[in-house]
């Protein structure tokens, strides 16, 4: 495999585009396109450790075609997915890195039978969630349509607990069975498994005490969509 089919697969897998990848490493789009179009044989330096990293995949596997495109050979530390007795580089990024997109952590507000609501964002140094765009690209989102609010509460222990951080995306307000979302419950926001039992929906809980959260059903403007839970962040090990 040549060098730009190399660079051609792992743009497709990441999602990135030529202006994407450039950014990525801090060149012009014309040096990528001519990576892309057979011109440039080899990729050095600093542009294939930037360009590695931006695609996520082998310093190797990108340069020479040799070793795995990802990952490696030995089984990797489950925790931190990394070679035992390796090292990760740990690198800092910025609001304006293109690698990187800003998901805001807000506070809904809502009335009750209203689909549409408010959102008014958190303040702090941790308000903001720091997403890779080629994650965001991956998954078929749009940045504009996903919000990141707080959990409260234990009735979804133990998939989210109180404290977490849950990404929504608020252009999938489609029901499904089985899937969490976050729903305009009576004028409050809540965040639910719903469950399709005997042609209705219900909204469950996953905490087990079925006797403290019990369901409820989830019809007409008592229950209205907010959105579909995505991601989730945990600070519990």
């Amino acid at each position: 495999m040549l060098l730009s089919e190399r660079i051609k697969l792992a743009m497709d897998e990441a999602g990135m585009s030529q202006v994407d990848l450039a950014r990525a490493c801090g060149v012009k789009p014309p040096s990528v396109h001519g990576w892309l179009s057979g011109k440039s044989k080899y990729l050095r330096g600093e542009n294939l450790l930037q360009a590695a990293r931006a695609l996520n995949v082998n310093q190797d596997w990108l340069a020479t075609g040799s070793g795995p495109m990802r990952g490696a050979e030995q089984p990797l530390d489950p925790i931190l997915g990394l070679k035992p007795g390796t090292f990760m580089r740990v690198e800092a990024v910025d609001e304006h890195d293109p690698r990187m997109a800003l998901i805001p952590r807000v506070r809904l507000r809502l009335r009750a039978g209203i689909s549409g609501f408010e959102a008014e964002p958190e303040l702090g140094e941790d308000a903001n969630w720091m997403i890779p765009t080629a994650w965001i690209r991956a998954k078929g989102f749009k940045r504009e349509n996903l919000i990141s609010i707080g959990i409260q509460g234990d009735s979804m222990d133990d998939k989210l607990c109180d404290g977490d951080s849950v990404i929504i995306n608020t252009a999938d307000k489609e029901p499904a069975d089985g899937v969490i979302f976050a729903i305009n419950y009576e004028g409050e926001p809540v965040v639910k498994r719903m469950m399709r039992d005997d042609g209705r929906w219900w909204l469950t809980s996953d905490n087990p005490d079925q006797r403290k959260y019990p369901r409820k059903i989830c019809e007409g403007d008592r229950c209205i969509i907010i959105g579909r839970v995505v991601k989730r962040e945990t600070e519990r090990l």
